[in-house]
């Protein structure tokens, strides 16, 4: 639970950095978290609904950190999953169902181009993302 404690002392509504958090019901928080859906849904088995922690948008990047959830808020038991099954995640590591993704706009669809589930340390702190994600994640490019 370490990294959900880190997680949620970022999360804001908005930033000097530049970024944006969309509100919700929104096209556009929409169209980001069904950009990270198909690649949860494909680890953990679906459907799967998020609860947000922090969802961080400019024109071009974006930075989710999420809870995957079943429908109406199961728990997901990450021993059950698919993931676990093809040897992808150890439940018995980590932080249990929690995602982190980044994200790009490509063309006009919005693509995750990085995801982690059920993480054991802030992976998006390389410096190598920065040179596209260094506005939604500032605290990780310095």
């Amino acid at each position: 639970m370490r990294l959900a404690a880190l997680l949620l002392c970022l999360a804001t509504s908005a930033s000097a950095d530049g970024w944006t958090q969309p509100a919700r019901g929104t096209d556009l928080r929409a169209d980001l978290l069904d950009a990270i859906r198909p690649k949860i849904e494909w680890t953990v088995g679906g459907p799967v609904e998020f609860v947000v922690w922090d969802l961080r948008v400019t024109e071009t990047a974006a930075f989710a950190s999420l809870m995957a959830q079943h429908p109406g808020g199961g728990v997901i038991d990450l021993y059950q999953t698919p993931g676990a099954r093809r040897g992808e995640i150890d439940p018995d590591v980590g932080d249990g169902a929690t995602v982190q993704a980044l994200l790009t706009l490509s063309g006009r669809t919005w693509v995750a181009v990085h995801v982690g589930i059920n993480s054991t340390d802030a992976w998006w702190h390389y410096e190598d993302f920065c040179p596209i994600w260094h506005e939604v994640i500032p605290e990780a490019c310095p």
